[in-house]
């Protein structure tokens, strides 16, 4: 019995204490694209590596490389590959010699490529169990083949190759995990309705790097010191970074399908980035409460723009993509080589730090680093050189997780001495000892207490380690995986078009890539302009803002994001011009999907709007509690007053909820909400009231063929909206036209038919409430993106 046969083997070299131990129960590794590069290059090496970790754990286990290439030649392919695994260093010559003997005759190849293919593998599974008399404890399903695989193997190992009722199966996925939400949505729905969420592992390499991989625990084992300082009052900045000198030569067919932020950003970055600011959980061995940390700290990140990011581009990309994709020679790619962008989070711990992530190809040196600087509050009167080497309070402090290559070409910690002495895990991590030459971020390695790891180990063996062992904390979810796309997809498409900078690669690079911070937005410090790449369409910054007349009122129509920066700039000037004139700036402002990108634009980047004068007022308000995600209130907290110093006294949410019960007549919240606007208001004019627009005509929740708010001397009415939550408490027609400005904000396709129709009729505010605004003493003014006024 060969199995039975190998194992007396072992034991007999010492690396079983007793056959009775091996009956934990059997496990089958079946690599999937075992021949193809990641298998030949890493996953070998770790599931040979894993063996020699477990082989006395008790369990039994046999590797099966699969593939579709035919028996004969795909087996002399893979065990080319596996006569060329090696042991660490420190295992003895004899027992490497024994274990790489073993792993190969318990290793076999088969050709996967039908459904019959799959039945016969398990056959086989089962028949061997049955001969040895062993017990299942589970199956690994590696997929080390391309995404658009994914469907058919999974569909033929849920019904012909899963392991019986008590035994686990772990299917282990390889990014890319989608192309952007959409995509990603779609590939978990299909991969969902043939495994649990519990039996999917999806890979980012970049959690096995020490470095990475340490940042929790670190952060864990020196909560004493870290408590105070790890947080916005303490820490500068965050960098989180991956350069490298190589290009994409060889890999343009991937490469021009993704690009920079989705090969490296979107997945290594933000999951290094996800450590550092998550909340830490109680009990960082708990992969449910880290992966739920994790969840919020992605929750709580603010949006991306187009300029929350500067992109460039090798400049042989293009002629690499002409000759190894055959495209024209006019054909100029607008595929992305590096990327800077800057992210904040909207978390009382880090509000207002900036976090930057940073990749590219051909650049001047290979190295990947997380580092956090922190404030120096410090002056020191003692000139500099006679300060005590590494211990002046004067000097930067940080910590630094290196995850490899660069200068110290090796994974470390770096905490700075004038920070504290961290705690790390002796069996681990040792403290290197020894002065050197080397500067890290301009200072001498001696200014750090450095640790590096123990033993060598590479990413891929640290995660084949983990999937054994079942850590799911050290893999993607599916929860947070589309939580990472929701988060990055909006800038994609943003910059889908965005003219890069070119640079020539290397150390020529010099300056050109040089990005800062400046007002919430990056953009690269040498100001001479990218050269133009001329895209397939025109771009926004080749139209000019279009001022003109729309219903005999001003027009103001941009690309959206151009229009809501002008629109945010132009209230902002209302109110300070206001505060200067009265004292106070009094906005009333709509709900509803559009001002939610305004709100977050005045949030981000007007500081000097005068919000300590200003009162913020509610035009409607649907008729739920203000805690629920449908209220307009919920959303102008969560996007703009969380964000800003308004004085508490100077928000004015509408009186939808009161003795606990939502918009009845006779709590009347309507005589109560008008009775304020009176009190506070003058003349109950309103400065400016900001107001959109419904495809039916509606505006504020004054609906078609309302009984109330169109007309009358009612100031706040009850209405009804056709749909849900039904009832609504809206500002009137008559108060609304009392302002002294109205500016009316419209975005996206969806609304071009009703900008259209609005432009024609004429004063029917019954038909259509919109076209009754019409302030009495005061200006309107439309803002119409070109994709509502043009289509």
């Amino acid at each position: 019995k060969m199995l039975r046969r190998v194992l007396f083997t072992v034991l007999f070299m010492g690396a079983l204490p007793s056959l009775a131990e091996a009956s934990q129960g059997h496990i089958s590794v079946v690599l999937l694209g075992a021949t193809g590069d990641l298998a030949k290059k890493y996953l070998w090496q770790g599931l040979f590596q894993l063996y020699m970790d477990q082989v006395s754990s008790g369990h039994s286990f046999t590797f099966h490389g699969a593939a579709l290439t035919a028996l004969e030649p795909g087996q002399r392919l893979m065990f080319d590959v596996l006569k060329k695994l090696a042991c660490p260093p420190d295992e003895s010559p004899n027992r490497c010699a024994v274990l790489k003997d073993q792993f190969l005759k318990l290793s076999q190849y088969h050709q996967l490529k039908t459904a019959e293919n799959y039945t016969a593998l398990n056959r086989e599974i089962e028949t061997l169990l049955r001969r040895e008399g062993l017990k299942e404890a589970g199956r690994v399903f590696y997929f080390s083949v391309p995404p658009f695989a994914y469907t058919e193997i999974a569909r033929h190992i849920n019904s012909s190759c899963r392991p019986p009722p008590g035994a686990w199966l772990r299917v282990v996925l390889e990014k890319p995990f989608g192309h952007d939400l959409e995509s990603a949505q779609q590939l978990a729905a299909e991969l969902s309705s043939f495994f649990k969420e519990e039996e999917m592992y999806r890979v980012d390499h970049y959690l096995g790097k020490r470095a990475v991989a340490h940042i929790l625990p670190f952060r864990d084992q020196n909560r004493q010191f870290l408590d105070p300082i790890w947080n916005r009052h303490h820490v500068e900045r965050v960098e989180v970074v991956l350069k490298e000198t190589v290009d994409a030569k060889g890999r343009t067919s991937f490469y021009e399908q993704y690009g920079v932020i989705r090969d490296v950003l979107q997945n290594h970055l933000t999951e290094a980035l996800m450590f550092l600011i998550m909340e830490l959980p109680a009990n960082v061995s708990r992969a449910e409460e880290v992966l739920q940390c994790k969840l919020q700290a992605f929750q709580s990140l603010w949006g991306l723009e187009k300029n929350s990011a500067v992109l460039g581009q090798y400049q042989a990309y293009t002629s690499q993509v002409q000759e190894e994709l055959q495209k024209a020679h006019d054909y100029i790619s607008t595929t992305p080589t590096f990327a800077g962008v800057l992210i904040h989070s909207g978390s009382l711990r880090w509000e207002g730090v900036p976090f930057l992530l940073t990749s590219g190809k051909a650049l001047d040196e290979r190295v990947g680093y997380v580092r956090v600087l922190f404030r120096n509050q410090a002056y020191c009167t003692q000139k500099e050189t006679l300060r005590v080497a590494g211990h002046s309070q004067c000097k930067a402090k940080q910590i630094i997780f290196y995850i490899g290559h660069g200068a110290l070409n090796t994974p470390a910690v770096l905490v700075s001495r004038s920070l504290f002495r961290p705690v790390m895990p002796e069996g681990s991590w040792r403290e290197a000892v020894g002065q050197s030459d080397l500067h890290i971020f301009g200072q001498p390695l001696s200014d750090y207490y450095v640790y590096r790891p123990v033993k060598e180990r590479d990413a891929y063996s640290a995660l084949i380690s983990n999937i054994y062992h079942g850590r799911k904390d050290f893999f993607i979810t599916t929860e947070n995986l589309l939580a990472s796309w929701a988060f990055w997809t909006p800038l994609l498409n943003s910059v889908s078009h965005q003219p890069l900078r070119l640079y020539p690669g290397g150390v020529e690079n010099q300056h050109l890539l040089d990005f800062e911070m400046v007002s919430g937005e990056v953009a690269f410090t040498l100001a001479e302009p990218a050269e133009l790449l001329k895209p397939s369409r025109l771009m926004p910054s080749d139209y000019r803002t279009i001022q003109s007349k729309f219903r005999h009122s001003p027009l103001v129509s941009a690309w959206s994001e151009d229009l809501i920066s002008q629109l945010a700039s132009d209230i902002e000037k209302t109110a300070s011009r206001t505060v200067a004139r009265s004292g106070q700036f009094h906005l009333a402002v709509s709900g509803g999907s559009s001002p939610v990108v305004l709100f977050q634009r005045l949030a981000r980047h007007h500081y000097a709007f005068p919000w300590k004068h200003t009162h913020i007022w509610l035009v409607d308000e649907r008729c739920v509690p203000l805690t629920d995600t449908e209220s307009n209130f919920f959303s102008l907290h969560n996007h703009l007053l969380q964000s800003v110093r308004v004085p508490y006294f100077n928000i004015h949410p509408m009186p939808v909820h009161l003795n606990q019960r939502l918009c009845v007549e006779e709590d009347r919240g309507t005589e109560l909400y008008a009775k304020e606007i009176v009190a506070l208001v003058a003349n109950a004019s309103f400065d400016l009231v900001l107001l959109g627009v419904g495809t039916d005509g509606h505006t504020a929740s004054l609906f078609p063929q309302s009984e109330n708010g169109l007309e009358g001397a009612q100031a706040v009415v009850l209405t009804e909206s056709p749909v849900k939550p039904h009832q609504r408490m809206s500002l009137s027609l008559p108060l609304i036209n009392k302002a002294r400005e109205v500016f009316v904000l419209v975005l996206g396709k969806g609304k071009h038919d009703i900008t259209t129709l609005i432009s024609r009729v004429g004063h029917q505010p019954r038909k259509w409430p919109i076209s009754g605004v019409s302030p009495s003493s005061g200006q309107l003014v439309w803002y119409v993106d070109y994709e509502a006024l043009l289509g």
